[in-house]
This record gives structure tokens, C-alpha cells and sequence, in this order.
């Protein structure tokens, strides 16, 4: 039987990647440059020029540098770029010979070509990141690592693959993110914590969360009077597309997206919870085993709601400062559509949070309770969970 509640989830996986690759949406080629499609990579072969410059009052370094095309239709030609002249520039960093950058080249209409410094190449040290990550989580947490990072590829793929593919192909955003967002996490949940009863739990609390916090968002985002152009690269995406896009779709599944990761953590602890309490005492009732879970459950949901409002927070900080120097008036400025759509977006994802915890502990505690009583049907459920069976 243990065998068998760690087969399922792979051949789920396996199946839902096959019907993807075959019902695979195709994307028009609308032809216009998107960003980085005009980059290429090069190296660093002489610095020719160093100095100071003024731009606009602000004083920086610049460097002209030669560099050697190293791909694309102009690899192996040396050209010339600058680093700071014409653009703000960090002084952190300095181009060097053997410097690997991402230069843009274009042409003019008298087929002069230009080229021009874009940003630093950074795959080796990202590509050394990854490896020490999937070691440390391997190491730490062995065949469940192993499994915890198949779950997040399947998420990357899954989100790149299908979800974005659907959205700019015309689709509901709000849809396409709540279907693929439960597909996402039943099959990354499976995956990881295996076909059991405490994993159904969690999965079957999710949906329920994930339905409840996009119903709620749509709600409070008419309230509030939304529409989806808060964000700047809305505005070049409506630019780019020739099918008319849903921007309040797109606004609402962003924030079912954006409550993913912490409502995975959410609902399995929960589960693990209510199922670790009813198998340290299996004589608890509901009315015991739920007030033992919710204890734990008020604790965790505290500090993930802060730890949300805190992952907004930090990603709009440039924003924050902004303001902050200009003395601006935070009750004034939070009605502006582009504050507006993140302080929904937190207290929303927040609300879908706090839900989850008595829910999930309610389903959690109907499965545990009903685990010694299967009989046939433990076959296709499994057993209760890691180390515990009926």
C-alpha cells in the first residue's frame, strides 16, 4: 500500500503533463520586440575609456569598452559600447576585461549598427544558487526534497507552459489562474507529502480557500473600484497585444497566484496538525481534537499574515521611500489605483489565509477520524499520512 500512494502521484504528474503538451496553446506571432528578444551575449576585450560624467547633475563614472559578440547573427565581430554615458549606472560594479554583458544591437535605416550595454550576464552564478539550493534541500530533507523540487519545477512549468500561454491567448485570467492554481497545488501537493488522507485533506481545503479568496477578490475589487492598470507593464502589455486582454481578470488572478505559496505552507501544517494531535490521543472528540488544532492554527496564521503583509511590503520599498521622501500623505496617496491594488491584494490573500485554518482543521479532522473505519475504500485513499497507517 506504500508503494502504491507513492506511485500515484508520479503517474498523476506524468498524465497531467502529457494532456498539457498535447492541448498546448498556440500563440500568434504578433511580430513586435519584446524585452531582452534583441539581446545577445558578449565579452569584455578592452577597455578603451574611463572618466566622469554629468547627467543632469549627477555625477558617475563611464567606461566605453570592445566587446566580442558571442552569439546571434553579428558573433565574433568586435564593437564598441559604454557603460554609464548616456544612462544611470551603478558605481557597485566596473566592466573589466573578460566581463561577460548583455548588449543590445541595433540598426539604423543607413545600416549603421550600434550596440549598447544592457546588463551583466549572470547564469553561472545563478546556474551555482540552484545547485547549492536543490543540495541543501536534498541533504536537509532527502526523498522529500527530492520530490519538493519536482513539485517546483512542475509549478514553473505549469505557470510559464499553460497559465501565461491562456491568459495571452484571450482566456479569463480569473479562471485560468484559479483552475491552474488547483491543478498546481494538487498535483505538487501529491507529489510531495504522497496519497493519504492527510494530503486529500489539504488538497480539498485548498480548493475550497482558493474559490473563497477569488470570490472575495472580485468582490472587493469592484467595491474598490478597480480595473487592473496599476501596474506600468500593464499599460505596455495592452500596447503589445492584438486580442484584447481582461486587465481586472489579470489583476484578480495575480492575487490568486500571489496566495499560493503561503497557502501550500498554511493548509499542510494544519492538516499535519490535526492528524499528529488525533494519533498522540485518538480518544479527542471533534469539539477536543479542533480546539488542540486551532491553538496551534491561530499561532501560524498570525505570523503568515505578517510574514504576507511583509513580502508586499518589501517588494514595493523603493515605492515606500519614494513617498516617504517626498513627504508624501500616506492617506491620500493609498487611494491611487497602483497602492490601491496591493493593499487588496494583501488584505484579501489575507483573509483567504485566516479561512483556511479552521477549515482545513475541520476537513482534517472528519478524514483522521474516519481513518480507522476505511475499511475497502483505504485501498484508494491510502493510509493516514508519513508514518502512520490504519
Amino acid at each position: 500500500m506504500r508503494k502504491q500512494s507513492w506511485l500515484f502521484p508520479f503517474v498523476l504528474l506524468a498524465a497531467v503533463i502529457l494532456y498539457f503538451q498535447f492541448s498546448r496553446v498556440q500563440l500568434p506571432g504578433d511580430g513586435f520586440t519584446t524585452f531582452g528578444s534583441d539581446t545577445v551575449r558578449a565579452e569584455v576585450l578592452q577597455i578603451i575609456e574611463e572618466g566622469q560624467v554629468d547627467l543632469g547633475g549627477h555625477t558617475q563614472k563611464y567606461q566605453i569598452a570592445r566587446v566580442n559578440i558571442l552569439e546571434g547573427e553579428y558573433a565574433g565581430i568586435p564593437m564598441e559600447i559604454d557603460y554609464g554615458k548616456r544612462q544611470l549606472r551603478s558605481d557597485d560594479y566596473d566592466l573589466t576585461v573578460g566581463s561577460r554583458v548583455m548588449v543590445s544591437i541595433s540598426k539604423t535605416p543607413d545600416n549603421v549598427i550600434n550596440a549598447y550595454f544592457v546588463d551583466f550576464v549572470r547564469t553561472t552564478p545563478l546556474f551555482w544558487l540552484t545547485i547549492i539550493f536543490a543540495v541543501a534541500i536534498i541533504v536537509i530533507s532527502r526523498w522529500k526534497g527530492v520530490r519538493a523540487l519536482l513539485s517546483m519545477a512542475f509549478s514553473l512549468y505549469l505557470i510559464i507552459d499553460q497559465i501565461i500561454p491562456h491568459i495571452l491567448n484571450g482566456d479569463d485570467p480569473l479562471w485560468v489562474s484559479i483552475i491552474g492554481s488547483i491543478i498546481l497545488l494538487g498535483v505538487t501537493l501529491y507529489l510531495t507529502y504522497g496519497w493519504n488522507l492527510k494530503t486529500h485533506s489539504s488538497v480539498i481545503s485548498m480548493v475550497l480557500v482558493l474559490l473563497l479568496t477569488g470570490a472575495l477578490s472580485g468582490l472587493f475589487v469592484i467595491f474598490t473600484k478597480l480595473n487592473g492598470t496599476g501596474d506600468e507593464n500593464v499599460m505596455f502589455l495592452m500596447q503589445m497585444m492584438e486580442k484584447p486582454l481582461n486587465l481586472r481578470g489579470l489583476l484578480l488572478g495575480g492575487m490568486i497566484i500571489g496566495a499560493l505559496g503561503v497557502l501550500d505552507d498554511l493548509v499542510t501544517t494544519q492538516s499535519a496538525a490535526v492528524f499528529e494531535l488525533h494519533h498522540a490521543n485518538p480518544n479527542f472528540g471533534f469539539r477536543a481534537l479542533y480546539n488542540s488544532a486551532m491553538r496551534i492554527g491561530q499561532d501560524h496564521v498570525a505570523a503568515t499574515v505578517n510574514t504576507l503583509v511583509l513580502a508586499y511590503a518589501g517588494a514595493s520599498l523603493p515605492m515606500l521611500l519614494m513617498f516617504s521622501l517626498g513627504h508624501g500623505n500616506y492617506g491620500y496617496i493609498i487611494n491611487f489605483s497602483f497602492i490601491a491594488e496591493e493593499v487588496v491584494r494583501t488584505l484579501v490573500g489575507s483573509l483567504g489565509l485566516i479561512a483556511a485554518v479552521p477549515l482545513t482543521t475541520a476537513i482534517a479532522i472528519l478524514f483522521a477520524q474516519r481513518a480507522e473505519s476505511l475499511g475497502r475504500w483505504e485501498q484508494f485513499l491510502g493510509p493516514e499520512g508519513d508514518g502512520h497507517s490504519h
